[in-house]
């Protein structure tokens, strides 16, 4: 099953490898509401509201062990200013 969300631009499953050659899958959604706590446009309940989707999408589905919010890359330099 899909993570599907409003606040959320895509998602995808991703295989994180540690140093050790452990593997462990993880939910990475994108967004294009700030995260960072210092930008002027950050609204901490659309985090908390996307986060809560997420961590039940992983109880529901089991596809991940863990999740990361990431703004879309075009983002990055914006998030700067």
């Amino acid at each position: 099953m899909a993570f599907s969300h409003p606040l959320a631009r895509g998602a995808k499953v991703w295989t994180a490898r540690s140093g050790d050659d452990k593997e462990q899958r993880v939910l990475v959604i994108v967004t294009t509401i700030p995260l960072d706590s210092h930008h002027k446009g950050y609204k901490k309940a659309l985090v908390d509201k996307l986060a809560r989707a997420a961590r039940e999408h992983l109880a529901e589905s089991k596809d991940a062990e863990a999740f990361v919010l990431i703004n879309r890359l075009r983002d990055w330099n914006a998030a700067r200013a």
